[in-house]
């Protein structure tokens, strides 16, 4: 095999146009999109590349933590926005998103679908959020990494496909990693329509951001060209993972509380009113490995990862309710 340094195929920008138009009816120039390594190094370029040193990104907590970290790693400033618990869901806040802002903010980073909540923002509040940036000047860099794990009867919508003026002045973050289960092969792209925002990014991974592997672009094509009847096999699975974890929260975990989860599999569960002061250490006691939401900016939750077989959720979930009920 080959295991040097490959140039991306242009079979492969081919793929990926392919699918983004069959998925979302969005039609891409292959000169948009922007190879990386993963999205989680995409989130710190973003922030050395539109922001100087002590400026502001702004971000919605709780959410995935390297959301919460990538400023610090290049001495910029952390602005957080609280979402709305409203109504059994969890919904954008402008006041708090305007309250968060500050004269020097230019970037807001978004992740859609939620990680950890699993909630599919409508094109409405999409459009809200990048109304909010273009009035703002702020650059929108949107993760989109579960874009196809949505569990409900809904659509997800590219943010950057709700306009080219929204396009113009968005960074889409996507990649094949968590649907088909392939993080550790590291593969992702940026799409980047807007060639002077495209070029600084670029810019600034020359030296930093290492070549792609051979084994991760292959399986990044095989993915997009062969996975979709895996795929919908998949989100039957997780479909019945989702329901099954949510009623069991409802009737057998005292004190948990658990909203509808939309898409990811991810659960967010909240724990404050169990009384228990530390439910990672008293879960772990158990013999159940849990996500502290503290490091969500989420005290008191914690993140349950439902994507593993149903047997070994039924199982940790019986830990769970055996350590709150005995």
């Amino acid at each position: 095999g080959i295991f040097g340094y490959p140039k991306i195929s242009k079979e492969l920008n081919t793929v990926v146009q392919n699918f983004l138009e069959q998925k979302y009816n969005w039609t891409i120039d292959p000169d948009w999109i922007v190879w990386l390594p993963g999205l989680v190094p995409a989130l710190n370029l973003a922030c050395r590349t539109f922001c100087k040193p002590h400026e502001p990104v702004l971000t919605t907590v709780p959410i995935y933590p390297p959301f919460i970290t990538a400023p610090g790693f290049s001495e910029r400033k952390l602005n957080t926005a609280p979402l709305l618990f409203e109504s059994g869901r969890w919904h954008l806040d402008l006041d708090e998103l305007k309250a968060a802002c500050t004269p020097d903010t230019r970037l807001f980073i978004a992740c859609n679908p939620y990680n950890p909540m699993g909630r599919v923002f409508t094109p409405n509040e999409l459009g809200d959020i990048a109304k909010f940036c273009l009035e703002h000047d702020i650059i929108l860099c949107s993760d989109e990494i579960h874009c196809e794990l949505i569990l409900d009867n809904i659509r997800h919508h590219p943010v950057a496909t709700l306009s080219d003026e929204i396009a113009n002045n968005t960074i889409t973050l996507m990649a094949p990693s968590k649907t088909f289960n392939i993080p550790g092969l590291c593969c992702a792209f940026a799409i980047i329509s807007n060639t002077a925002m495209r070029t600084k990014f670029l810019r600034q991974m020359r030296g930093i951001i290492p070549e792609m592997n051979n084994l991760c672009l292959v399986a990044c094509q095989a993915a997009y060209e062969h996975g979709e009847p895996w795929r919908l096999e998949l989100l039957d699975y997780l479909r019945g993972n989702r329901d099954f974890l949510e009623g069991f929260v409802a009737k057998e975990l005292p004190g948990v509380s658990l909203h509808h989860i939309e898409a990811t599999y991810l659960a967010f569960m909240d724990m404050r009113e169990t009384g228990i002061e530390e439910p990672k250490a008293f879960f772990e006691k158990a013999g159940v490995g849990l996500s502290d939401g503290l490091h969500f900016r989420g005290e008191g939750f914690m993140r349950l990862n439902f994507g593993c077989p149903h047997s070994t959720l039924k199982e940790g979930l019986s830990r769970m309710r055996k350590a709150l009920v005995g």
